[in-house]
């Protein structure tokens, strides 16, 4: 079970609590994705998590933000994506103030020092680089890019070089003052806690946050037309993502992709695999079998991740920012068994077309026209 409870602010609270777990976990969740991007600010969500750990007023840099947690074994980490950024403390129960005071000063009280941001700037350019030279990395933006194209969508969430380099104190500031707010922030307590010290710690800690939403996403509209990128690169293996554009979570937008590293010279044989098993599922369907041993994984899957607070924090708290009702576990579980052979059937017969297939390739293919044709 959970509850949500809501501060004078308006800003959310659920506690998810957890019989068995001697760990809390608080999990502050923001709307704001690099999808909230605009093209002067390629990167910025990014580096704003980079920014907060630098400190507030209380821990006033990375080292006294690391210290206050690991000296009580806790674990503290953030991750930015295209639709919200995350910022959690996992420690034992009794540290769980330890967890909002350090959480709230971060988030609420940050400074931005330049000379932090200096810093800063040249360990987000290595990070890039660092996944530039990474061809699974690379090609799981550039097949982003290939449907989304020039959209928030399309370009990758570590940002561009020209804008890590030109970024400074009074950016982070506003971005932050646009989407930090309480309509657009819920805050999750999960693990050994129950509902009124969470409430309490969350409006002790964090009932102060005020402003309101002031940017919504770019609406996507159209995927793109090419079918086919390629980009060169001395690999010893190539590197692939093939998909189709799909149905959304949220919204119009989602694809479905495999990715593989094979041997250069099995590269067509591999698109040729897999562009057969997806013709085949929209031929044939799956079998009842097939779709059960489907539900069985994500049900065991799903109930075993629910162990860990963290998980359960964030199964919570990214319903509650971006889904229109929150569901508990068993709710969750029954519409993974409502799902019929004939819904799936009916989706991949509509996905899996030759004419929505899209390939990503990195290594040393540079024929794209015979790309082309083994897609067809």
């Amino acid at each position: 079970m959970f509850s949500i409870d809501v501060l004078r602010s308006g800003l959310p609270v659920i506690t998810a609590p957890a019989e068995g777990t001697e760990s809390v976990t608080v999990h502050v969740f923001v709307g704001a994705g690099s999808r909230y991007e605009q093209g002067n600010e390629r990167g910025i969500s990014h580096f704003l998590e980079h920014m907060f750990f630098k400190g507030g007023r209380k821990y006033r840099s990375t080292k006294e933000v690391s210290v206050a947690i690991d000296s009580k074994g806790g674990d503290c980490n953030a991750f930015t994506g295209k639709e919200y950024a995350g910022y959690f403390v996992k420690v034992a129960a009794e540290h769980a103030e330890l967890a909002c005071d350090v959480l709230s000063d971060m988030l609420l009280y940050a400074l931005f020092p330049q000379e932090d941001i200096e810093r800063e700037r040249g360990v987000i350019i290595e990070e890039e680089r660092m996944y530039q030279d990474t061809p699974m990395y690379r090609a799981g933006w550039d097949f982003e890019e290939l449907l989304f194209g020039d959209h928030p969508l399309g370009w990758d969430t570590i940002g561009e070089e020209k804008v890590i380099r030109s970024v400074q104190q009074k950016d982070f500031r506003q971005y932050k003052e646009r989407l930090y707010s309480p309509d657009n922030c819920t805050v999750v307590f999960a693990g050994n806690i129950d509902q009124a010290r969470a409430v309490a710690l969350g409006e002790k800690y964090f009932g102060t946050l005020a402003g309101s939403k002031e940017r919504a996403f770019v609406p996507f509209e159209h995927y793109g037309k090419e079918k086919v990128f390629l980009r060169s690169k001395k690999t010893e293996q190539s590197h692939l993502v093939l998909g189709v554009p799909a149905v959304g979570a949220l919204d119009k937008t989602g694809d479905i992709s495999t990715r593989a590293g094979v041997d250069q010279s099995r590269l067509h044989e591999a698109i040729g695999l897999i562009t057969q098993e997806y013709l085949l599922c929209a031929e044939k369907g799956v079998s009842d079998e097939e779709l059960q041993r489907a539900k069985d994984y994500l049900r065991g899957k799903f109930t075993l991740s629910l162990e860990d607070s963290e998980e359960r924090a964030h199964f919570y708290g990214k319903q509650k920012l971006l889904y229109p009702e929150v569901l508990d576990t068993d709710a969750y579980l029954a519409r993974f068994d409502a799902v019929t052979k004939k819904q799936v059937d009916t989706l991949a017969a509509r996905l899996f077309t030759p004419e929505n297939f899209r390939l990503v390739v990195i290594g040393k293919e540079d024929n794209k026209a015979a790309m082309e044709e083994s897609l067809a």
